[in-house]
Order: structure tokens, then sequence, then C-alpha cells
């Protein structure tokens, strides 16, 4: 019965450290992209199940870190298909 207890309380720190790291790991999507969507779905469970604040912390963080990610690299792919369509 303790050892469920402690993973509960583990994958409240888990999901807000992986999604600090997205938010900091921005610019390397491989990085980034696996660890924000772990911490969205480690901190939405560990919401669900215990309704804690830093259940909440590792959702938001995830989905920064993940938002952050998309609009730097699909902001680069807009601006090299825009370069490139003015070449022509």
């Amino acid at each position: 019965m303790k050892n469920k207890e402690q993973d509960r309380q583990l994958s409240h720190i888990i999901s807000l450290v992986l999604g600090i790291i997205s938010a900091i790991t921005t610019f390397f999507w491989y990085i980034s992209l696996p660890t924000g969507i772990t911490a969205i779905v480690l901190g939405a469970r560990s919401y669900k199940k215990d309704g804690k604040k830093l259940g909440i912390a590792g959702l938001i963080t995830g989905i920064v870190g993940v938002a952050f990610c998309l609009l730097i690299y699909i902001t680069l792919v807009i601006i090299l298909l825009l370069e490139n369509a003015s070449v022509f």
C-alpha cells in the first residue's frame, strides 16, 4: 500500500521536472517533445487522481515546452518555404 502512495507522489515531481526540462530544451526538438508530452500525460494523470498542484504545474510546464518547440520549428519551416518561394 505504501508503494502506490510513493508512486503517486513521485509522478507529480517527475511531471514537473520533465516539464521544466522540456521548456529549457526548446531548441532541441528530440529532447523537448518527448519530455513535454510525458510531462503532460503524467501531470494530467496525477491531477485527476490526487488533485495536487504539482500535477497542474507539470502539466502547464509540459504544455509550454511543447508549444514553444512547435512554434519555433513551424516558424522556421514557414520562413524557409517563403524564402525558397521568393527565389522563383
